[in-house]
This record gives structure tokens, C-alpha cells and sequence, in this order.
């Protein structure tokens, strides 16, 4: 199978490499930052512990940044709404 997903990388000539477990690896990541909870990427990669599936998954810069901005105290309101930034 990963000889298989190689070739179609090498196809595509992204100038990239890649196999199986890429595509495993991003599938989990992007679940995450989509929302899907960790117990059911757990169950799906089929991982007994949590724990490897912290590792293996890896949230990117970007939605960490979301976040941040999002949910940061100094950016809510005393009543919790988020102040807009109007610069």
C-alpha cells in the first residue's frame, strides 16, 4: 500500500514525498482542527492509549493562533462578549 500511495505522490509532482502514514497523520490533524474529538481520532487510528494520539496529532500554528485571539481574557468584555478590535 505504501509503494502504491508513493507512486501517486510521485505522480502528482508536488516535489514532495509522502506515504500511508502521511496521509494518516494529516487526516487526524485535520479532523482535530475541525472539531472531531480526540477519544473517536483515538478510535479510529486505533491507538490503546490517548496519549500516542496526542503525539501523532499535531494541531497547526493557525488554529492555535484562532484560539488564542478568540478566547484570550483581555480580548472579553465584563458581560464575556469579545471585544472587536477596531484597529
Amino acid at each position: 500500500m505504501t509503494q502504491l500511495v508513493r507512486g501517486h505522490i510521485r505522480a502528482a509532482e508536488t516535489g514532495k514525498s509522502g506515504s500511508c502514514h502521511l496521509f494518516r497523520h494529516s487526516c487526524a490533524t485535520l479532523m482535530l482542527e475541525n472539531g472531531a474529538d480526540i477519544r473517536y481520532i483515538q478510535q479510529l487510528l486505533g491507538h490503546a492509549k490517548l496519549d500516542t494520539t496526542q503525539i501523532y496529532t499535531q494541531v497547526s500554528i493557525r488554529q492555535l493562533k484562532q484560539v488564542h485571539t478568540l478566547s484570550h481574557p483581555a480580548k472579553m468584555g465584563g458581560d464575556g462578549e469579545v471585544i472587536k478590535d477596531e484597529s
